[in-house]
């Protein structure tokens, strides 16, 4: 494990490295959907902000979710470059892009439609952080073949463990490369959304269940019963885009007739 890059006096946290690749390569991605929407917005500004509103999301709601690190190191905890909660950078990253969409005149759903792929793609790319720098975001103790230990990393584990960050890694990328495909068509607004929901919701509740995160309530994580409502979430949103986009249509078709 490599938790971080000497480069003559400085030390640079992998961690934070691949955060930022994670960041300008979900910026690329939201360019190239803006480009091909023929939206004019700064879309790698967007997320800029939206990338500083996830680790603040994130670190906060780790925070709240493990009273007992806070106990122990106090205020330093928010410093600490481990210790980051998906679902706390959801909600705060999903909320300043809402408010960029808006702004923007592009409306806030149809934004969160359009920096899907870019969300799904960058949060792959950000979990090779968490493998290089080995912060303890492992998986149960393993005998396949691909097990491995992190004797070097932040939390040094010596046992054979499902390498956990390299599963996320390979969701992310492919919900990303599945949501770009979608999204090259006319979609109701709010269905890709409603998909992303669904399947980064999914792929975070099974990888739950190989990791060491503790369990809280019906032999479920915490991270776990996020991603349930955030599937739910996807499944009501889609329902909801979809009756829309037939409502409009209807009401499109009654308009003609009046006017025949």
């Amino acid at each position: 494990m490599l938790p971080f890059i000497h480069i003559g006096p400085l030390n640079v946290p992998t961690f934070g490295l691949m955060l930022w690749l994670a960041a300008m390569a979900g910026g690329f991605v939201m360019e190239w959907n803006f480009r091909r929407a023929k939206i004019s917005a700064d879309a790698v500004g967007m997320v800029a902000v939206t990338v500083v509103a996830g680790i603040v999301g994130a670190k906060l709601w780790h925070v709240v979710d493990t009273p007992s690190e806070f106990r122990e190191l106090g205020w330093r905890v928010l410093w600490d470059t481990a210790g980051f909660a998906w679902f706390g950078g959801l909600v705060f990253g999903i909320s300043a892009l809402v408010f960029q969409g808006w702004r923007a005149r592009i409306g806030g759903l149809r934004t969160l439609d359009m920096a899907a792929p870019a969300a799904a793609i960058g949060y792959g790319v950000g979990r090779i952080g968490c493998f290089l720098s080995g912060d303890g975001c492992y998986g149960l103790p393993t005998n396949l073949p691909w097990g491995m230990s992190f004797p070097h990393g932040i939390e040094p584990t010596f046992a054979r463990v499902h390498p956990t960050p390299l599963y996320e890694l390979g969701a992310g990328l492919a919900i990303g490369l599945w949501l770009w495909v979608r999204g090259g068509k006319a979609r109701p607004t709010g269905s890709i959304l409603g998909e992303y929901l669904i399947l980064t919701g999914a792929a975070r509740f099974l990888v739950e269940f190989i990791r060491r995160n503790p369990k809280i309530i019906w032999g479920l994580s915490n991270a776990q019963l996020a991603s349930a409502g955030s599937v739910v979430a996807g499944v009501l949103l889609m329902v909801w885009a979809a009756n829309r986009r037939a409502s409009v249509q209807e009401e499109g078709v009654l308009a003609v007739e009046k006017t025949a």
